[in-house]
């Protein structure tokens, strides 16, 4: 954990755009309670606490803190998120090697972020779903699958093979299937798309979207029809609004 005895620096979450001075009613990272506030350059802000200059441990109670900051900041602010874990050695440093030295930079990305919401969805097939699919689609795997019955392992140990490659493509098949067609009724909703790592056998997408505000009813209308349609099958997991990680993130480095 942060110990007293490092220097003092100032913790970045985020950059506002904002010419005034603000606390906001949330705590800071770490074990401190230090206060959340904005520093200054012309109408950009860094919104800090401040703490010990040291690294942050990427622990679920850390990442927690910062994403509560931006989130308490999205109330008010558009935001763009800072990389995890960012101290700087104090307010002069952000004003001068940040909001300064990046202006153009940062007030160009707040401007496309305006009005703009991130909204995530992970969609996954029930569990025992897919396989009964894929069989009953397939005869070749099906006709596999029966002749191996009733035979041992060692006998059969490349036709298990076999049938295990031929499953595998058939799911990726049908994954890559389903995916286009949660897609296509959601892409054209949203400005800009992001497609994550699929990370369990069961998940068909892994994607963010950025939506325009006065688009989220339709696009979250969309995502009714698409429930609806797929119920049987398909669990979607929709959150949102959340800070736009996968469409913008700050870093800095206080060496260059």
């Amino acid at each position: 954990m942060p110990g007293s005895e490092a220097p003092m620096g100032k913790y970045i979450y985020c950059i506002i755009r904002s010419s005034d001075r603000r606390q906001f009613p949330c705590l800071g990272i770490g074990e401190r309670g230090d206060v959340v506030y904005s520093v200054h350059h012309s109408d950009l802000a860094a919104v800090v606490s401040d703490s010990p200059a040291v690294e942050y441990e990427r622990s679920r109670r850390n990442m927690m803190a910062h994403t509560l900051v931006l989130e308490e900041v999205m109330r008010e602010h558009t935001i763009l998120p800072v990389q995890f874990g960012i101290v700087a050695p104090g307010a002069k440093a952000i004003m001068e090697k940040v909001l300064q030295r990046r202006y153009d930079e940062l007030s160009g990305l707040l401007s496309e972020m305006e009005g703009r919401i991130e909204v995530g969805l992970k969609a996954f097939w029930y569990e025992n779903a897919i396989f009964p699919e894929v069989v009953a689609e397939n005869p070749p795997i099906r006709q596999l699958r029966d002749g191996l019955m009733g035979r041992s392992a060692e006998e059969t140990y490349y036709e298990r093979i076999r049938l295990g490659e031929m499953i595998e493509s058939a799911i990726g098949k049908k994954r890559d299937e389903d995916a286009e067609r949660i897609l296509s009724a959601l892409r054209p909703l949203a400005d800009e798309t992001r497609l994550n790592r699929v990370i369990t056998d069961r998940m068909i997408l892994n994607a963010a979207f950025l939506v325009e505000e006065v688009r989220q009813e339709a696009f979250d209308g969309a995502l009714d029809a698409l429930d609806e349609e797929m119920s049987k099958r398909v669990l979607f997991k929709y959150v949102g609004p959340v800070p736009p990680y996968n469409f913008v993130s700050i870093v800095v480095r206080w060496d260059d």
